[in-house]
């Protein structure tokens, strides 16, 4: 009797993820570093906002943190492979998704890939809540350019802590990334840590594809 044929793609499918898991934690373990002042930092968008810095978050999900879930509304359209600390925030991620045309389930990626969906999440690099987005205070502040502080131009901690606030200007940097790169893959590299590739991007985009 042969080997059937999904099942070998099933077994690769589940393998390929749990390399790239790894790849994301041995990411984690790497980043924090702060870079040297007059360092370069790839830009964003026509506000020059640096890509994102960090890959997974240090928290676990904050207990008494509320959403909207699909459990609540009985209508979330993302996959019920999410944690729940995922679709719960259902409602903001398709909101925002269909604002800036990108596909929902990709901001489901990178929340979980980012913060695992907690809002409060704040990395050892700085980066604050949903999306991970670095601020122009706390540890982010540290992080110099050839102009000066690298995130000047950033909300702070306190505004990146709300959960809707944070969803709307990481789902807007990602899609302003797509926009200048006309590539999903680069778009999301931009987004991620420096100095790894695309590595982070094939992380999300493997969360991304096997996950809806």
């Amino acid at each position: 009797m042969g080997t059937d044929p999904r099942l070998v793609t099933f077994v690769f499918k589940s393998a390929l993820v749990a390399c790239l898991a790894l790849i994301g934690l041995c990411l984690w373990l790497t980043t924090g570093v702060t870079p040297a002042a007059g360092s370069d930092i790839i830009g964003y968008g026509t506000d020059d906002l640096p890509a994102e810095t960090d890959v997974l978050t240090d928290s676990a999900v904050i207990a008494g943190q509320t959403g909207l879930s699909d459990s609540e509304d009985g209508e979330c359209p993302l996959s019920i492979a999410y944690p729940e600390s995922v679709r719960r925030w259902c409602v903001p991620i398709i909101e925002f998704a269909a604002e800036y045309d990108l596909p929902a389930e990709l901001i489901a990626a990178v929340i979980l890939q980012e913060s695992g969906g907690d809002p409060l999440a704040y990395s050892s690099s700085g980066a604050v809540g949903l999306m991970q987005i670095m601020p122009r205070d706390g540890l982010a502040a540290n992080f110099m350019c050839q102009n000066g502080p690298c995130f000047a131009s950033r909300p702070t901690i306190v505004e990146l802590q709300d959960p809707d606030y944070n969803l709307e200007f990481g789902v807007r940097m990602l899609a302003g990334l797509l926009d200048r790169t006309g590539d999903l893959r680069d778009a999301l590299k931009a987004y991620g840590p420096m100095d790894v590739g695309h590595i982070y991007a094939d992380i999300v985009l493997a969360i991304y594809e096997n996950y809806r």
